[in-house]
């Protein structure tokens, strides 16, 4: 096989990695940490997809080519080599979609048990995942500055996943399983 083709390269084999602006850091730093579970988030997505209704599917495939530029800027220290970088509309076009998945579904004012569908139970995971990852870009943001707008997408993120597994359970499934004062309900398209 030529070395062209290879997808190992060694240069990790001493623990370390090269961010996309070209620095060697350790692969335990916060920012690979932060990248890193982003792509792991992404990755969870992308199992969601697999099982998703044709609309919740192609809403995902937008969210995980955004977290794609998401990652390149956690994964540079400069400017020079993004795509572009987050921004206002980001966060903009997950609030839009958010409203309107919301719409289609009755309003919901308890704590939902994750399950219901695959793709529900699936989603529910990844918002986990997606909690996890936005934890880790603010410690990050103590140590370094990054862009604000990565913060504000990420905490807007996990709600948005949060839409979308409901959406899945109730608009695809069964609707959601929720905990009431009065025990464990179901809650249907029908509310």
């Amino acid at each position: 096989m030529t070395a062209d083709k290879r997808i190992y390269t060694k240069k990790g084999d001493s623990g370390e990695t090269g961010l996309f602006s070209g620095e060697r850091v350790e692969k335990t730093s916060i920012r690979v940490e932060s990248y890193g579970t982003l792509d792991e988030l992404n990755a969870a997505l992308g199992v969601a997809k697999v099982f998703a209704s044709t609309k919740v599917m192609t809403i995902i495939g937008t969210v995980q080519r955004r977290l794609y530029l998401v990652n390149s800027e956690l994964a540079s220290t400069d400017d020079s080599n993004l795509v572009r970088k987050t921004g206002k509309e980001d966060v903009t076009w997950l609030e839009e979609v958010m409203d309107e998945l919301s719409e289609e579904m009755p309003v919901i004012n308890h704590f939902v048990i994750p399950g219901g569908t695959k793709s529900g139970a699936l989603l529910h995971l990844a918002r986990t995942i997606c909690r996890r990852a936005e934890r880790i870009v603010i410690r990050l943001s103590h140590e370094t500055t990054i862009n604000p707008e990565i913060i504000r997408f990420m905490n807007r993120l996990s709600d948005f996943i949060f839409v979308l597994a409901r959406h899945a359970n109730i608009m695809d499934g069964e609707g959601d399983e929720i905990i009431t004062r009065d025990g464990v309900e179901m809650q249907t398209r029908n509310g």
